[in-house]
């Protein structure tokens, strides 16, 4: 399966909750990224040279490091992608893939959050400069402001997490993955769900519409 949503829909929240009750491992982007890099492997190297250098990882070499990770043993259970594909042509080059590898998706679920939402979600972040601890300023505010609960470390809003900034992440998310919700919907296997509620809800619309999915 794929998810899609944009910056702040509690994508990963969401996976995670997935992967636990159906056994389907999370695929995440970054963290295959991170890992090639990290690894030191061939397309790991190849990654490497893109980000050093700040420019975007071409579709061709994402699409070869998700090919790697879709044959290793654990996703023999099952697959959730978060974070790819973010554009048409990288659902192309899944579909090809997917073809290739004899496997195809059983739907995409795309969670939808209200843009007003997603900035007060994502703009009350604060984190802590000793421990990285998060908490927000509305939902979870710590107990004295500015200061970590959990360390007393110094409270601080990172950069991404600034209403200019997430207004420019939401943007980019628009005008490049909010296509593919179309891409998906005319294959017949979306299913589109409210991202605004409590964890649990969310969850349970998941499930609701997963029960209209083959599996």
């Amino acid at each position: 399966m794929v998810l899609l949503g944009p910056p702040g829909a509690g994508k990963g929240t969401q996976a995670k909750l997935l992967e636990q009750e159906f056994g389907a491992v999370q695929i995440s982007t970054g963290d295959i990224l991170r890992k090639a890099v990290a690894d030191q492997s061939p397309l790991g190297k190849q990654a490497e040279d893109y980000i050093k250098r700040g420019a975007l990882v071409p579709d061709d070499l994402i699409t070869n490091l998700i090919a790697e990770r879709l044959q290793q043993a654990d996703c023999a259970q099952g697959f959730l992608l978060d974070g790819f594909p973010r554009t048409i042509p990288q659902a192309e080059s899944l579909d090809a893939l997917l073809m290739k590898l004899a496997l195809s998706l059983n739907g995409v679920l795309s969670v939808q959050v209200p843009r007003a939402v997603i900035i007060e979600r994502l703009a009350g972040r604060r984190t802590c400069k000793n421990c990285g601890a998060l908490c927000h300023t509305v939902f979870d505010p710590p107990k004295q402001d500015g200061v970590c609960d959990r360390c007393g470390g110094e409270l601080f809003q990172r950069e991404d997490d600034k209403e200019e900034t997430i207004a420019n992440r939401l943007t980019v998310y628009d005008g490049q993955t909010a296509p593919l919700v179309d891409y998906y919907r005319r294959q017949g296997i979306l299913r589109e769900i409210d991202g605004v509620g409590s964890i649990e809800e969310i969850r349970s619309r998941i499930k609701k519409a997963l029960g209209g999915i083959a599996t």
